[in-house]
């Protein structure tokens, strides 16, 4: 079967690893579900979502046609809500103030700290 990117299949889990999810998705193809293409929340186990055996349909999101591999995300199928993407700060337009410090200004102060310390006693 010829498969592409963004296509919807259903597959059976072969194989659970900490950092993925093995699933033969015909007789000559197999893919992986990535831990972090299980959920949106956070994935500790991911004997908590799968376990072996289960059919599951997923979506293709990257495939190798010379190795019949792909790569599969189980998340996409879910989601909700549609993803945030925050907002970066301009670094020339918001610039940090100017600070005088290092070990030079810690040597200049350190003695007035000690007799502050001394005192405190």
């Amino acid at each position: 079967m010829t498969y592409q990117i963004g296509q919807i299949v259903e597959g059976k889990i072969t194989g659970i690893q900490p950092y993925g999810a093995f699933v033969s998705l015909d007789r000559n193809t197999s893919g992986l579900i990535h831990i972090s293409e299980i959920s949106d929340g956070y994935v500790r186990d991911i004997n908590s979502f799968l376990n072996v055996g289960d059919t599951v349909r997923v979506k293709i999101i990257d495939f190798d046609e010379k190795a019949h591999q792909a790569r599969l995300s189980l998340k996409a199928l879910h989601r909700t809500r549609p993803r945030v993407r925050h907002r970066t700060v301009n670094v020339r337009k918001a610039s940090l103030p100017v600070m005088n410090i290092g070990f030079s200004s810690i040597a200049e102060r350190l003695p007035q700290w000690i007799r502050d310390a001394q005192k405190q006693k």
